[in-house]
């Protein structure tokens, strides 16, 4: 199997990527602690395809997600991150890599394989499948049949596949993909979203009978008492 990797990419530049640039602090361990009650939340179920998403915009998803996929592919997993935002793309600025071809690209051109979209990452066993074009109808996208095929085939080819979705209020992206996958994590950032809003969010998700894992409690301010990241069910 080939996968590309970007030439031009710094291996010292991966902005966001806290658990690969600091590994032993705080916040990396709260990601393994998530890994790790993600694992146990669904221990009697297969568990390999997952979305991330939250209520509204500047959550942190993409961070949460990004972070997520690496401590997981540092399991000696093959992990497949997903920007499926194809409104806000924002993956490939995190690995900083190209955005030509991507799930977009993979969704309408029948002639690429999924070989032929996925980047190899700097991260051991982590591979990433970046947006692609913006394109004028990505709920319609992700709704098609084609996705369902795509999904089938990362599932033969990775052991995990964490897809970045837009916020649940804002479009109905996430609830569409939410209704494909094995479980949905919700990011809250503490003090930017109202309580309402979360569960209008979680509303929209139950319609869709999506599988809610649990919740990315982040910007927590830092005491002696308390982390950045804080998972609960």
């Amino acid at each position: 199997m080939f996968f590309k990797r970007d030439k031009n990419k710094n291996t010292n530049d991966r902005p966001g990527l806290i658990v690969m640039n600091r590994p032993s602090s705080v916040i990396s361990e709260q990601f393994r602690t998530i890994r790790t009650n993600i694992q146990y939340s669904m221990i009697d179920e297969e568990l390999k395809t997952i979305v991330v998403t939250s209520a509204g915009p500047s959550s942190g998803k993409s961070t949460v997600s990004a972070n997520l996929a690496a401590i997981f592919a540092s399991e000696d997993k093959r992990v497949l991150l997903v920007d499926a935002d194809l409104r806000k793309p924002t993956v490939h600025k995190t690995f900083n890599t190209r955005n030509n071809i991507g799930m977009t690209t993979l969704l309408t051109d029948r002639s690429l394989t999924l070989e032929d979209s996925i980047a190899r990452t700097q991260v051991e066993g982590l591979y990433l499948l970046t947006s692609g074009a913006i394109p004028p109808n990505p709920a319609e996208l992700l709704a098609s049949k084609r996705i369902n095929e795509i999904i089938e085939i990362m599932q033969q080819q990775f052991d995990m596949i964490i897809f970045d979705m837009p916020p649940v209020l804002a479009v109905t992206d996430a609830q569409i993909m939410a209704s494909k996958v094995d479980g949905v994590l919700f990011v809250i950032p503490k003090g930017e979203v109202k309580k309402d809003h979360v569960i209008k969010s979680k509303e929209l998700l139950d319609n869709v009978q999506a599988k809610l894992l649990g919740a990315v409690m982040n910007k927590v301010e830092k005491t002696e008492e308390n982390y950045y990241y804080y998972y609960g069910n």
